[in-house]
């Protein structure tokens, strides 16, 4: 079988690595290895997709991943990454994220079987004592080491307290505990981890002599600079209750043309020369490539029925095809008497539910993002009446990327 690192550096997965070569060779027998999620909300979003993935290739190519439920180490706040302190979880909050976590977690991982599973580092890290843990544990750690990291140097000129400043402490006891209880010689994460994953490692080869592994993924951004998952909406959850399936396929059909390629290799299970195939298509082919990471995503979060009603419902939407979809889709019915009347469109861009209220859509399109049937709408009260529908329907946009289908009927 491939080994999981080439199948990684191909498909753009390795930021850094600890030793490529004792690494690539410890893949060549099952191996397992952990990844460590924050329970702070009860739904992942597309940011955390990318170690979703690694975990998926791993288990694919026969070793066991671990996920590891940060309900412990929630409880004290990741500074990694922020400029600011976390807000506190209670336990109660905590326990029930990590509930809807595995959930989502299963869509992607056979936890049957011992192939996969997954922890809460609460159930170690809340029973320690505090003494106990300071001299077994703390003595090992340099504090000058410590705040050369890239997590506390950033948090320094705002202010690092002293409970974040135990962090890399704890998810190093982490690494420590997982290698003793489940033999977990690798673990990845974002680069921004990379600090965090070298001090557990160390630290089992103080407590051990044990040489065990990390490896960190680059930090995602779109080519305009957009961190993923980000858009005018807010986040894009894998929770279909908050992210429909429908709204999910839309975010990944919208990339731009320059991030298609490298997120096919990233976010979908596409061969590597099918992959390749579909980087090369140019001008309007490269729809076809926008469609296929759309199709892929979506089927691999929410499965093949959602996604072929979500794409079902994107075809129809630039069609004459007047068909019912699910609800998720992009339509807005309404009566042919009230077109007959005419209706202004900023109070129809507010029914369809493409601005939140009517004073929202005013400014849209006296602003110029308002468009029927691709044509820019020239006042904010410009009437919409029937001979503006083709073969019954029409087609609202606002901006550059949000459409709506009205229906008459």
């Amino acid at each position: 079988m491939e080994n999981v690192l080439d199948i990684f550096e191909a498909r753009g997965f390795v930021e850094q690595v600890t030793d490529r070569d004792l690494v690539s060779r410890l893949f060549e027998n099952s191996v397992t290895c952990y990844i460590g999620f924050d329970p702070t909300a009860k739904s992942f979003h597309v940011g955390s997709l990318l170690p979703i993935m690694s975990m998926v290739h791993m288990q694919r190519t026969g070793h066991r991943p671990i996920a590891v439920i940060g309900g412990g180490t929630a409880l004290v706040g990741d500074p990694s990454g922020k400029t600011e302190m976390r807000p506190i979880m209670t336990r109660g909050k905590i326990e029930e994220n990590a509930s809807a976590l595995k959930k989502q977690l299963a869509r992607f991982i056979d936890f049957g079987g011992g192939k996969a599973m997954m922890v809460n580092n609460a159930d170690w890290l809340t029973g320690l004592r505090y003494i106990d843990f300071l001299r077994d544990i703390g003595r090992h750690f340099s504090v000058n080491r410590m705040l050369a990291a890239e997590s506390y140097r950033a948090r320094l000129e705002t202010g690092l307290n002293f409970i974040e400043f135990n962090y890399m402490l704890l998810q190093a006891y982490d690494f420590w505990h997982l290698f003793k209880t489940y033999d977990c010689r690798l673990q990845m994460g974002g680069n921004d981890q990379w600090g965090n994953i070298l001090a557990g490692a160390d630290l089992t080869r103080r407590m051990e002599g044990e040489i065990i592994h990390g490896l960190t993924f680059p930090l995602l951004t779109t080519s305009s600079g957009i961190k993923m998952g980000k858009t005018h909406k807010g986040a894009i959850w894998l929770d279909p209750e908050l992210t429909s399936p429908y709204e999910y396929y839309q975010y990944w059909i919208n990339q731009d043309d320059q991030d298609v390629g490298r997120f096919l290799s990233l976010f979908t299970l596409l061969p590597m020369d099918e992959v390749r195939r579909l980087r090369r298509l140019e001008g309007s082919d490269s729809r076809i490539a926008k469609e296929v990471l759309a199709y892929e995503a979506t089927k691999l979060c929410h499965g093949l029925t959602e996604a072929d009603q979500a794409q079902n419902a994107s075809r129809q939407l630039f069609g004459d095809d007047k068909s019912p979809l699910s609800e998720s889709g992009p339509i807005h019915r309404i009566s042919p008497q009230r077109l007959e009347e005419g209706i202004p469109a900023y109070i129809l861009f507010e029914d369809s539910g493409l601005c939140k209220t009517r004073s929202e859509a005013r400014r849209l399109i006296s602003q110029g993002g308002g468009y029927l049937n691709g044509g820019q709408i020239k006042a904010f009260d410009q009437l919409i009446k029937s001979k503006d529908s083709k073969n019954g329907s029409f087609l609202l946009r606002a901006g550059k990327k949000r459409y709506k289908k009205v229906i008459v009927d």
